[in-house]
């Protein structure tokens, strides 16, 4: 244990030797005094503008400016309200008619129509990527040009917080059905802003949509930048570079809170942070050997020293503010446990294997402490970091052995993350790369998916939560906070619990 404090305080009072980018403000300022660009420092590029590929937060962070869902969820009142459908009537448990508002333009001109909304959840429904999120429905019916009915299969009692999920945009047929992969850099939606350029791996620039239904975006441009290393985005920020940075180091959050030209903004989220075993691959097909590995990890101390306090050890997939979440206690450190556990399972001497990581700071430091301490126990763990999009597609294709991930329950219902990380019919891309087929956890999950009484639902996912504890698939490690940066100078910036940040309602005064 000596030699992973050791590392943790290393880590801590490690300054990173990075340097800003470029110089100057960005944009120009206006008449009216506020700039004409919005810039964003965001810890990975987008994976894909296809709403029904790309479901990473930080590629959602861009695109849910640029498409629209049929509701969407207020950051602040936690309430569903409308969007694309400006009312909606539940005829019956499995049964919901919505009515689209008329006059509503994609962003190349083509009318949005019934008929989009029916091509768009039937594509989401047939997509590897996002088919969790509204499989749910068994039947998308227009009903006039600007009615559909909306039939699911059984009751389902997170309906209509699942249909705000960005991953179930609303794009258009014509446009899209004439070449499918079209949208994966060429996005149109109905969104406040419309694409205007992609640099990959360096920035995406989005222009206002002046024709939006909700009325045009207070800012002209929205410039999300690519800067992998969070101390970066920090300074960033505090060279005037950017004008938000999202997700800073916890070690740079106090440095925001004493400047006199900034302001962090946090907030409790609904993320878990997670250690991923392939349980295809040996020896992580032998439950021991699952068990051992999370016996190995002391997580109050990753609380307490990386994240200062910032968070809390977690013990389930999802997070204490997630509907479902049963808490049945973190997994106790205890690596003569882990030894011993070993040994049974016919490793006394321990094994090598990979860690696989994407490139954020913050996670590779996480997985630096986690391989040492799992080396205490006998495991020897190469570490692997590599750029997220390349991370995503190999993890998808189950060639990990172990994998850190960090998983938002978007939808504040524990079936989103239960469904698509732990369902044997949801393995790869959908989110199951522990690639978990065990009946008893199908049975648990479908029993909480496919019932409105919630009482049934919370006793369905507390019996999941205890027999995954002893399954031990996913060793959880942390549940953070979610945090922004911002110059004092940015106006109207609400942090959204889940990430998906929207900014049509920000301006950005000329100077701090």
């Amino acid at each position: 244990m000596k030699r992973a404090l050791a590392i943790l305080l290393v880590l801590v009072a490690l300054v990173p030797a990075v340097f800003a980018m470029g110089g100057g403000e960005s944009g120009s300022v206006d008449e009216s005094g506020y700039k004409d660009t919005i810039a964003i420092a965001i810890g990975a590029d987008v994976t894909s503008f296809d709403p029904h590929i790309g479901k990473e937060t930080p590629a959602v962070a861009v695109t849910n400016h640029i498409y629209d869902t049929l509701v969407s969820v207020d950051p602040v009142t936690d309430e569903v309200v409308p969007q694309i459908a400006e009312s909606w009537e539940i005829v019956s448990d499995t049964e919901y008619r919505f009515h689209i508002r008329e006059g509503i333009k994609f962003h190349n001109g083509e009318d949005l129509t019934a008929a989009d909304v029916k091509y768009s959840l039937d594509r989401a429904i047939a997509s590897a990527a996002v088919s969790y999120i509204v499989d749910f429905i068994d039947e998308v019916i227009v009903e006039d040009d600007y009615t559909v009915l909306v039939k699911l299969d059984a009751p389902y009692a997170p309906a209509l917080r699942n249909l705000a999920v960005p991953f179930a945009a609303i794009v258009p047929q014509d446009y899209t059905s004439a070449n499918e992969d079209i949208l994966r850099t060429a996005p149109v939606g109905s969104g406040p802003y419309k694409f205007e350029s992609w640099s990959q791996n360096d920035s995406t620039k989005l222009v206002a949509n002046d024709e939006y239904y909700a009325g045009a975006p207070q800012t002209k441009y929205l410039e999300f930048r690519v800067v992998p290393e969070a101390a970066q985005r920090t300074i960033a920020l505090e060279t005037g570079e950017v004008d938000l940075c999202y997700d800073p180091l916890t070690a740079d959050k106090q440095r925001i809170r004493e400047n006199d030209d900034l302001v962090l903004i946090s907030a409790p989220s609904l993320t878990c942070y997670y250690l991923s075993m392939n349980m295809n691959k040996a020896p992580f097909d032998n439950k021991l050997v699952r068990q051992a590995v999370s016996h190995a990890i002391d997580r109050q101390l990753i609380v307490d020293t990386l994240y200062m306090g910032d968070g809390q050890a977690a013990d389930d997939i999802v997070a204490p503010a997630v509907f479902g979440y049963y808490g049945c206690g973190v997994d106790e450190y205890d690596p003569e446990l882990s030894k011993q556990l070993l040994a049974e399972a016919g490793y006394p001497d321990g094994f090598s294997c990979t860690i696989w990581v994407n490139n954020n700071q913050e996670r590779v430091e996480v997985c630096q402490v986690l391989q040492s301490m799992l080396s205490e126990v006998g495991i020897d763990c190469r570490l692997e970091v590599m750029e997220f999009g390349t991370f995503i597609s190999r993890t998808t294709s189950g060639e990990h052995d172990m994998a850190y991930f960090g998983w938002v329950t978007s939808t504040k219902d524990a079936d989103y993350s239960y469904y698509s990380l732990e369902h044997s019919s949801q393995q790869g891309a959908a989110g199951n790369r522990t690639f978990v087929n065990d009946p008893e956890v199908d049975r648990l999950v479908e029993i909480g998916r496919g019932n409105a009484d919630e009482s049934v639902r919370r006793e369905a996912y507390k019996e999941l939560s205890i027999y995954l504890k002893d399954l031990a698939n996913n060793a959880n490690i942390i549940y953070t906070d979610i945090s922004a940066g911002a110059g004092k100078n940015v106006e109207n910036f609400v942090l959204d619990p889940i990430g998906y940040h929207e900014l049509q309602n920000v301006r950005v005064k000329g100077s701090r």
